[in-house]
């Protein structure tokens, strides 16, 4: 049960979750209170089931920044079995918002890069909010290519409202390292898994997005900018956020209807906040199914289909003059 305010629209599910804690604190409870807590966890299930599957587009955004959804960290934690982590770029220093190391996924060593929000004020500060700089991509880039060397498949954890946009950064070239990290992510000889479990914003996204997969946990958002941003841009105002959302078509179902995704991973019931286990536990079955099935293809099969892939996202129309 998450800890911090609820959203309106979970409000109904937060009376009922009270009602349950309450029934299930009882005592000695009687043949009719267990009726009704047995009662109560049913309703509980089909309100949440309503909730969750009638969420708009803005919806889903704050769902995906939830202060209780599951971090990087806590996948570390839950997911692999180890990790040890590698500092700096070797260039300008060491970007708390981009993290890196090695790994094991059952049995399976992996190249482990995420981006991480913080959970203390003062964690979320030195990460900045999960906002990159370019030394954080310059590090990923560089710990992706030692893991290529070796022939150790790259596991990509993406949430970010962006890269960070900054004058230092900026000065630092933040839009010429993240494109050069997509290109070197290209052409990396070496299986590469995506995967959005929270914000998905802009080009801090797409800085470790390219991969042979690339999926998008249920609730989660992947977009070319923020709602807030593109409602700054077109509307002039930060109040149109969520008509900017439903035009985006950021939600994780369109994006795969759209062709920008490979695979939306479930979350539980009522989103990955509500049971941080139970969703670490999907992640983790995807993630190996993915790597085993993507370590089989022979390397020049695996580059040939990353290309293809990309190459396919997005329609055009020609027309006669």
């Amino acid at each position: 049960m998450p800890t911090g305010p609820a959203l309106e629209f979970e409000q109904p599910l937060v009376e009922l979750e009270a009602e349950v804690h309450r029934l299930e604190s009882l005592a000695d409870k009687t043949p009719e209170q267990h009726e009704e807590l047995r009662a109560t966890r049913r309703r509980l299930a089909e309100a949440t089931r309503d909730v969750y599957s009638g969420l708009d587009a803005w919806d889903t955004v704050r769902v995906a920044r939830l202060a209780e959804r599951p971090k990087f960290t806590d996948y570390v934690e839950l997911v692999f079995d180890e990790f040890v982590e590698l500092h700096g770029d070797k260039f300008f220093g060491d970007d708390r918002a981009l993290r890196t190391g090695f790994a094991k996924l059952d049995g399976l060593k992996v190249m482990l890069v995420g981006h991480h929000k913080g959970k203390t004020f003062k964690e979320r500060t030195e990460c900045y909010f999960g906002c990159a700089h370019p030394e954080g991509y310059r590090k990923a880039m560089s710990k992706m290519k030692m893991a290529a060397k070796y022939g150790v498949p790259i596991v990509c954890l993406v949430d970010t409202p962006g890269a960070y946009p900054g004058i230092g950064a900026e000065e630092r070239g933040q839009a010429q390292v993240i494109a050069q990290s997509m290109l070197e992510m290209s052409r990396l000889p070496t299986p590469i898994v995506c995967v959005v479990i929270g914000e998905g914003g802009s080009g801090g996204a797409l800085g470790i997005g390219v991969g042979d997969r690339v999926a998008v946990l249920e609730h989660a958002y992947y977009s070319v900018i923020s709602p807030e941003g593109c409602a700054g841009i077109l509307w002039k105002s930060h109040d149109y956020a969520d008509q900017a959302a439903r035009a985006l078509q950021l939600t994780s179902g369109r994006l795969k209807e759209l062709g920008a995704i490979d695979d939306v991973i479930e979350e539980p019931l009522g989103g990955a906040h509500r049971d941080h286990y139970q969703m670490a536990a999907r992640l983790k079955q995807y993630l190996t199914k993915q790597i085993r099935e993507l370590c089989d293809k022979p390397r020049d099969t695996l580059l040939a289909e990353r290309y293809e892939k990309f190459r396919r996202i997005g329609q055009f129309v020609e027309g006669i003059e």
